[in-house]
């Protein structure tokens, strides 16, 4: 594993690439391919990433892999790149500063919102524009539904937390219960 700062600079320098040629998105979806084919095929991780096996067998198969799934020559050069210099482990962290980086550059903020039970796809619209109006810029969603929640709904944007559950007001109100305060 990388550190966080390296996984940064390394994820600037393939977004610099990207934005000088225009193609950054591009490359963010094809880095984000190849890391999510690792993350789903533990065996070819391993393959490739462990230092157990000889680095000329691991090389074969990333070469391999990259011949298969025909990436751009930027983002094939970079993933060689990261094997060269042994930080090719560190793929997934770059993958996610890279995504990270992107978002922001778009204006784009990801949230995730806890409710109850499942919602209809016209209320999950309303809270998207409703945090959009709060954000100021386009909001991608992560839905889940959580039973303990009792009721309502949490939405967390980056460090802002909205807490609307039934869970949280009975933990509020019996905490001012205990305090004897009146409500």
């Amino acid at each position: 594993m990388i550190n966080l700062s390296l996984a940064r600079r390394y994820a600037k320098a393939l977004l610099s690439i990207g934005k000088e040629d225009g193609r950054y998105k591009e490359y963010g979806e094809e880095l984000n391919s190849f890391t999510y084919l690792l993350e789903r095929e533990a065996e070819l991780k391993n393959a490739i990433i462990n230092p157990i096996y000889p680095r000329d067998d691991r090389k074969k198969v990333l070469d391999k892999i990259l011949e298969m799934i025909q990436l751009s020559i930027i983002v094939t050069n970079f993933i060689n790149l990261l094997f060269d210099k042994q930080r090719i482990d560190g793929v997934f962290q770059i993958n996610q500063e890279y995504q990270q980086l992107v978002d922001k550059l778009e204006n784009i903020s990801r949230a995730r919102v806890t409710t109850a039970a499942p919602l209809g796809e016209d209320v999950i619209d309303r809270i998207r524009q409703a945090l959009e109006k709060i954000t100021g810029g386009a909001v991608v969603l992560d839905v889940t539904d959580d039973s303990q929640i009792i009721g309502g709904i949490i939405a967390q944007v980056g460090d802002l937390v909205l807490d609307g559950s039934v869970r949280t007001q009975l933990q509020s109100l019996k905490e001012t219960l205990i305090r004897g305060e009146v409500a």
